[in-house]
């Protein structure tokens, strides 16, 4: 069971969204229909992501100009080699591409899904648990 401090952060996340990340839900919840899900701001070994597709090990992530810059850089490695390390794969778009091309972000993130019918990820330790 996650701790209650990190789930009270992710909620508030959730409500926090930029307008790019709350754009980019609205297309990726559409995905569901694909037999897809994501969890936005979702915590992971300290870290939350923007959007997460436990069952196929997916991180997508919206990135405002700031991820570029090199004080920035070292953490995102460092938790792109986490997150490598359990299995993840994370995609990054910019602010602006998911502003001005939501459409073409959704299916950039869908074609890094397997087909419908492809083998699966057995899903992350706690996924679905405590959830009714």
């Amino acid at each position: 069971m996650m701790p209650q401090n990190t789930t009270a952060r992710a909620r508030a996340r959730h409500s926090a969204l930029t307008t790019p990340e709350a754009r980019l839900w609205a297309g990726l919840r559409r995905l569901r229909g694909d037999g897809f899900h994501f969890r936005r701001q979702a915590p992971f070994r300290g870290y939350f992501l923007d959007f997460v597709c436990y069952t196929h090990h997916l991180v997508v992530e919206v990135d405002g100009a700031q991820h570029g810059e090199s004080e920035r850089a070292c953490p995102n490695t460092i938790r792109d080699a986490v997150l490598e390390r359990e299995g993840f794969r994370t995609r990054y778009f910019a602010a602006s591409d998911v502003l001005g091309k939501r459409d073409g972000v959704v299916t950039a993130s869908r074609l890094a899904l397997p087909p419908p019918g492809a083998s699966r990820h057995p899903p992350h330790k706690g996924e679905g648990e405590g959830r009714r």
